[in-house]
């Protein structure tokens, strides 16, 4: 299979999402489009497409102007069955791109927190895969509004539209489910100023944090991450190297 990786800010990386990929040996087209590299206009030649999370706001149009043209990729990808997955930022485009609303500064969370799977969620193939609740790693400011048609999955107080579905596999989750301990740990190391400004007390309680939550956190989201890989599909025309960075990973 053949997957489409959008990065929106250094350090975003596939966790978890790239260890149930490399379970599948799945080759990797990575996009670092907040550097300017090219973003395809079509989802032709690949299988999927995975966009994950950065700084911007999904209407932050006029500093990264490639976002409009990700939000109808993201549409483009999904109107064609082919598997999506949003990852925060990556979430809020993919309902931009079917008609959501984004609120900017209205839903704040940081660090792991409880997310509830709502009726829809236990039925659907992915997050049917996490049980009832589960704790996960948040980072986020903005949320959307759900878009008409869409299947709402899971929530929590703080933020309502916490996961959700558009057709069969075009999926949306607003907490970062790749992130497993070791990313937080790097994201930690990363952006110190940024998480202090955040919560003050997060990098001196981080071990307290991590040995309540982070073994059932790095299990929820590995499990996420392999159910959202077992909906990929296969479609024709796939014509060798199409990216910058093309790399096939093997399990």
């Amino acid at each position: 299979m053949r997957v489409l990786v959008i990065e929106n800010m250094a350090k975003t990386e596939l966790g978890q999402v790239g260890m149930a990929l490399r379970e599948a040996k799945a080759e990797i087209d990575i996009r670092r489009a907040y550097l300017g590299e090219p973003v395809p206009e079509t989802p032709e030649g690949y299988d999927a497409l995975v966009v994950l999370g950065g700084e911007q706001s999904a209407l932050d149009d006029d500093a990264y102007p490639y976002l409009s043209a990700l939000a109808t990729l993201m549409r483009a990808f999904g109107d064609s069955d082919r598997s999506v997955l949003g990852i925060c930022l990556g979430s809020q485009v993919l309902a931009r791109a079917y008609g959501g609303k984004n609120l900017l500064g209205a839903a704040r969370e940081f660090g792991w927190c409880q997310v509830h799977v709502r009726g829809e969620g236990a039925v659907d193939p992915v997050l049917s895969s996490v049980g009832e609740s589960f704790p996960i790693f948040q980072w986020h400011g903005d949320t959307f509004t759900l878009p008409d048609g869409a299947v709402h999955l899971a929530e929590n107080a703080v933020t309502a539209h916490q996961a959700f579905r558009m057709g069969r596999a075009a999926y949306g989750t607003q907490f970062h489910f790749e992130a497993d301990t070791h990313l937080v740990e790097d994201w930690n190391r990363t952006f110190p100023d940024t998480i202090n400004r955040l919560d003050p007390t997060w990098l001196a309680r981080y071990r307290e944090h991590a040995a309540r939550h982070g073994r059932e956190a790095d299990a929820a989201g590995l499990a996420l991450a392999r159910a959202w890989v077992a909906t990929i599909g296969r479609h024709g025309g796939m014509i060798g190297h199409a990216g910058p960075m093309l790399e096939e990973i093997d399990g």
